[in-house]
């Protein structure tokens, strides 16, 4: 067996990552080290238990990880605070764990001379206009627009220094917007789902016009087990699944989905800074890597989601009100 260590593991993408390998590649050995902030719960692995370990630690701290890499064969590397509106109000934490624990595990795999696979986000590369057929493609120039877009930007840059500089064995890979189940209650989509829910409208911030590349978090998933296992060294490699959407489609189509009236929501203040739109170029990890995305359908996706939530209220509802409240104050 392949000893395989989580950073991130009981967070949204990485969670579902987890269950995604016990599932699909039990050739396996798993370890999960996360910190549990508020967006990683240990109980996110209960459907998993008994089948990895979990570690609760701080990727910064380098003894932990120095002793977790020396043990283990491949490195992926999910652990990042991720939310555009926290980072603008309190950046230190992005800068904390998105640049220096990603220097700690680059440390610790050149270390030990393991393998590294990098999670980042598409949101390195700034935004694109609305109309245009332009996409990110793994050669568009960074150009990031947020504290934690900036620190994600950062720690792409170091990875790559690593591999250059000190041989390590990395790859690094920029996915577009994921939804799914496990997906903390603050972000666009469980947001909406869980108003709903609620008895609540859902809301669209500012025109609803801004757009996203939407992408299953299995997908997603899928795509780094084949860069794990086929791609590159030094390479980046772009996940996306065609999925464009603009926030008032999304909002309208949960809401039917839900049947709700599509015109059933508030429109509420735009977030600061609002990227315009974001599109993935994914045809290099399709051509040179032969992967392909499940979940084509973005109403069919949804709707799966939509029914993960109704049937684990326990797991989003004592944190509804509190979003909420944060969000009030925003005037969103």
């Amino acid at each position: 067996m392949k000893k395989l260590l989580v950073t991130g593991g009981a967070g949204f993408i990485g969670v579902n990552f987890v269950h995604y390998t016990v599932k699909n590649k039990p050739e396996y050995e798993i370890t999960v080290l996360d910190n549990l902030t508020y967006a990683g719960e240990e109980h996110n692995l209960d459907p998993v238990k008994g089948k990895v370990k979990f570690v609760k630690g701080d990727i910064t701290d380098a003894e932990l990880v120095n002793s977790l890499v020396a043990d283990c064969d491949v490195v992926v590397h999910f652990a990042a605070e991720s939310h555009n509106d926290n980072s603008l109000s309190n950046p230190w934490p992005f800068v904390h764990t998105n640049l220096i624990g990603t220097y700690t595990i680059l440390e610790a795999v050149r270390k030990y001379s393991k393998r590294l696979h990098h999670i980042s986000t598409d949101e390195v590369y700034g935004d694109l206009e609305i109309g245009s057929p332009e996409r990110f493609t793994e050669d568009t120039p960074y150009n990031p627009s947020s504290p934690y877009s900036s620190t994600k930007a950062g720690s792409d840059l170091l990875v790559r220094a690593w591999v250059r500089s000190f041989g390590v064995e990395a790859t690094i890979s920029n996915c577009s917007n994921n939804y799914g189940p496990y997906q903390h209650i603050e972000k666009f989509i469980p947001r909406q789902i869980t108003n709903v829910l609620s008895g609540n409208k859902p809301k669209l911030y500012g025109s609803g016009e801004q757009v996203r590349d939407w992408i299953h978090v299995d997908d997603h998933n899928s795509a780094v087990h084949v860069i794990i296992e086929k791609g590159k060294i030094g390479e980046t490699y772009l996940i996306g699944a065609s999925g464009e959407k603009n926030n008032k489609d999304v909002v309208e189509t949960i809401l039917e989905t839900m049947d709700k009236p599509k015109d059933d929501y508030e429109h509420v203040a735009d977030r600061p800074g609002h990227d315009a739109r974001y599109g993935i170029d994914s045809s290099k990890l399709q051509t040179e890597l032969g992967w392909k995305p499940k979940y084509t359908d973005f109403k069919a996706g949804l709707a799966d989601t939509i029914a993960w939530y109704q049937e684990n209220e326990w797991w989003w509802k004592p944190c509804k009100d509190k979003v909420e409240n944060r969000y009030k104050k925003q005037g969103q």
